[in-house]
């Protein structure tokens, strides 16, 4: 797949298709209950969301597709999950109390404090660049000389605040898997290549978050640590590479806003021997093309630290050579968050189509991989008189049971089958007058318009032909 998906180093890169503003989407999931301020009958609490009806499903979905690719359909990953509060100790050896950081620099005359080197790549052009800053809220060129500013949140466990009581919100999942190594890989007796998946929210104090939920102060991550003998490092890195292009391209990604772009050695984290991003072209222009997903070769680096600062064993016990060793590690990281925002970009189409009168009109429509839509099917009587009610509830239970459904009775039908193609439910289930003697109902495709009379007893047998396991 790498092989025909652009890089940096290649020239030209296609045109993205992608063209919706963000403000665009940021409306759509405010009006249908997709993605919404945190609080904001209180004014709210900047950068962080909340996720509605629509918005949960369609996040969980991304995360289950996630699991299901990493986890399920392969016999040598398992799953855990982190506690969020960790000790100092665990920080310490992974680098990040030392290495986790941003350059903070604060104007003198308004005392807002900025991210350096986005400033010196909004207005020099690149994060190293040379030359004078002036702050972006009063303009004054009184920005002082950047400082470390760490990312990580700080608390404390217990009645009484002491320097044994603090505790940190973990800032990424990965340093569980390192930390759990020997007992997962004891108990579940997995040899190298082998991995451990986790999913979970993370949180960073970020001094810049904003573009809706694509930077945010807490987040959730799917991860994973990949296991191998060294030696065999760098043909597992580009493995992993190549699938993880092929996951997002194979639930609807159109290639052309996808890239690899390879970190520069001075780019690269203290850990790292080589880092590749999945990068996606987010079209604000803020955004642009912007990691979704990282995946690092992190040597034996974490496994090393952690048994230097534990005491512990963290090595792997080779039987049928007697020897000891520490696994490289091969680790995909995404956002589940920041996914969740690229597929519904990517999604989003605005079209024309007939009306109940056969006139064309524009309809919105996202155009989500069925799988990862938040309702898979809408049942939609067509009126709300009491002699339909019964049979499209029967019908409603039926599927129900399988998928994700919503029954909606309000509006016109030509208005229900509009929202539910803005939300992206692949198939409406009509219910009309002719069903109570017919006993058959009409299924409306949400990407061709085409529409089927189906019967009741056939309908579920139908749609499990079209709606792929989930």
């Amino acid at each position: 797949m790498s092989e025909h998906l652009p890089t940096t180093n290649e020239q030209p890169l296609p045109d993205p298709s992608v063209t919706v503003e963000l403000k665009t989407i940021v409306e759509l999931c405010k009006a249908r209950g997709i993605i919404f301020p945190t609080a904001e009958i209180y004014g709210g609490v900047r950068s962080t969301w909340d996720y509605g009806p629509l918005g949960v499903e369609l996040k969980e979905n991304v995360k289950r597709q996630w699991w299901r690719s990493m986890v399920q359909l392969r016999d040598e990953i398992v799953g855990m999950e982190q506690a969020i509060l960790g000790p100092t100790e665990v920080w310490q050896a992974s680098g990040h109390l030392a290495n986790f950081a941003d350059p903070l620099v604060e104007c003198a005359k308004c005392h807002q404090r900025f991210r350096e080197d986005h400033l010196r790549e909004e207005q020099l052009g690149a994060e190293d660049a040379e030359g004078d800053l002036i702050c972006p809220s009063c303009k004054a060129d009184t920005l002082g000389d950047p400082r470390s500013f760490n990312l990580m949140f700080k608390t404390n466990m217990g009645p009484v605040e002491t320097a044994g009581s603090t505790v940190w919100l973990r800032p990424e999942t990965a340093q569980g898997m390192f930390v759990d190594f020997a007992t997962i890989q004891r108990t579940t007796r997995r040899k190298p290549p082998f991995g451990i998946a986790q999913m979970g929210k993370s949180f960073r104090n970020e001094i810049t978050p904003g573009n809706f939920v694509f930077r945010t102060r807490e987040f959730e991550q799917m991860e994973m640590e990949y296991f191998v003998e060294p030696g065999t490092d760098e043909q597992w890195h580009q493995y992993w590479i190549d699938e993880r292009l092929r996951w997002y391209v194979d639930l609807g990604i159109r290639p052309e806003n996808l890239r690899i772009r390879e970190h520069g050695e001075a780019e690269l984290s203290h850990y790292a021997k080589r880092t590749v991003d999945i990068d996606y072209y987010f079209p604000d222009e803020s955004m642009g093309w912007s990691e979704l997903e990282g995946l690092a070769n992190r040597t034996d680096f974490d496994l090393k630290a952690h048994q230097e600062a534990s005491g512990q064993d963290l090595t792997y016990y080779d039987q049928p050579n007697d020897r000891r060793y520490h696994p490289y590690v091969i680790e995909p990281a995404a956002g589940a968050t920041r996914a969740t925002l690229a597929f519904l970009f990517d999604a989003y189409r605005v079209e024309s189509a007939p009306d109940a009168k056969g006139e064309l009109q524009e309809r919105v429509v996202l155009k989500l991989d069925k799988r990862l839509a938040p309702y898979k099917v809408a049942v939609l009587p067509l009126s709300k008189k009491e002699s339909l009610t019964p049979t499209a509830r029967e019908v409603f239970d039926l599927v129900k049971v399988r998928w994700m459904s919503e029954y909606d009775e309000t509006q016109s039908i030509g208005r229900r089958y509009r929202r539910q193609d803005e939300i992206g439910t692949p198939y409406c289930v009509t219910v009309d007058f002719d069903t109570l003697d017919d006993r058959a109902v009409t299924v409306r495709d949400r990407d061709t318009m085409q529409q089927d009379r189906v019967p009741i007893a056939a309908l579920e047998s139908y749609l499990a032909e079209r709606l792929p396991v989930c």
